[in-house]
């Protein structure tokens, strides 16, 4: 690109941003950022080439990449942050979901919608342009870091790329909840799982307005697998943290503050025939009345995951209520087939009208919603 004369140089330039320009959003600047990351290895000063030379050097070093070409599963949904203009019966809501596109890379991205009273669901439009955030600044003491999207940004063009080393082949799993402080303030938090492409780390993540998100790193006996869930509140004065130690049974642990987790206790093990090989949560416990509501998904024979219920003691949630003894969800014939078959699974639910709405995987596939009526729900659990 270098030897290229600057009539070719502009020509190219033109040629690229004739074809790919409506594509993306600002893909001058992407070109001009990404040529000042390889510059100091390609160019070193003085020699810094003239705009339209350094642009297609960019371009070079770029490449379109479908972020949910092969999936769009695992999904979670809380509250959002923006509930006005809404009817009485009305909710707005956020739903995350696992995007994996080539090379099995998985991200974060979102959906938005309203559900009514009858649990009719209507989706906003997916994005047009995928946005990533920038990072806000160098690496806090704590090891955390924290990225923005610019506020034009809507909220299903946001993409959460891997970033860190820990991250390199993708961030799994996201399991939001809308968190309550005890004075009353609000946040929301999302424990996911980091692949480096080696091994796998728990990791947090909080925002305020999904605009601007901040990466906690946790650390303790507890995080050693995935699967992590926090609790909506303190229990207690203390945050509560669901964990899976041993893939088979599930934990519960405490603490004085978000990054270190230690001492889990055991609370919920395999008793039915479809969850012998494996039981975990299906994201953060729900709070009723009468109970923690937990969603639980269970592998039984022939790898075939279902999503259960489980009823926790409000004040002291190693105490299990009640169980539905039999699978609250399971697939189809329509959701068997996918790149993972005979698999349904969540990564949190919410509660409006007194109706459960949960956006559940197909398959590790795709993504679809089930209603259910909360008192047919308890009436069922034993």
């Amino acid at each position: 690109v270098l030897a290229l004369s600057q009539t070719r140089v502009e020509a190219e330039l033109a040629a690229l941003m004739r074809e790919f320009g409506s594509r993306h959003t600002g893909l001058r600047k992407i070109f001009a950022d990404r040529f000042v990351q390889v510059c100091d290895q390609l160019c070193p000063p003085p020699a810094v080439p003239e705009e339209a030379r350094r642009l297609l050097i960019g371009a070079y070093f770029s490449n379109e990449y479908s972020f949910e070409a092969a999936a769009l599963f695992n999904p979670s949904i809380v509250r959002h942050p923006d509930q006005s203009g809404l009817t009485g019966s009305e909710a707005h809501f956020v739903v995350s979901l696992r995007a994996t596109g080539e090379g099995h890379i998985s991200s974060i991205c979102f959906r938005s919608g309203i559900v009514d009273a009858d649990g009719d669901i209507r989706l906003d439009p997916p994005g047009l342009h995928a946005t990533t955030p920038v990072s806000e600044g160098p690496a806090q003491a704590d090891g955390g870091y924290e990225v923005a999207f610019p506020p034009d940004t809507p909220l299903a063009d946001r993409i959460i790329f891997p970033i860190t080393p820990s991250q390199r082949n993708g961030l799994e799993d996201a399991r939001f909840v809308r968190f309550v402080e005890d004075d009353g303030t609000v946040a929301y938090y999302a424990t996911y799982t980091a692949y480096s492409g080696q091994s796998i780390t728990p990791e947090l993540l909080r925002t305020d307005d999904f605009l601007r998100f901040r990466f906690i790193p946790i650390q303790g006996d507890a995080v050693r697998n995935k699967g992590m869930a926090l609790f909506p509140r303190r229990i207690g004065g203390q945050y509560a943290m669901l964990a899976r130690l041993d893939g088979e049974s599930l934990q519960l642990s405490r603490s004085d503050d978000l990054h270190t987790w230690n001492n889990a206790t055991t609370i919920l093990g395999p008793a039915e025939a479809w969850e012998f090989l494996q039981i975990g949560n299906c994201g953060s416990p729900i709070e009723l009345p009468e109970g923690w509501l937990l969603l639980t998904h269970g592998v039984g024979a022939m790898r075939r995951y279902c999503i259960g219920a489980t009823l926790l003691d409000l004040h002291d949630p190693t105490r299990v209520l009640a169980r539905l003894p039999s699978p609250l969800l399971y697939a189809n014939e329509q959701e068997r087939e996918g790149y993972v078959p005979n698999v349904v699974y969540s990564c949190g639910a919410m509660v409006h009208a007194g109706n459960l709405i949960l956006p559940y995987a197909m398959s590790d596939t795709a993504t679809s919603f089930a209603v259910a009526p909360l008192h047919s729900l308890l009436a069922a659990m034993s």
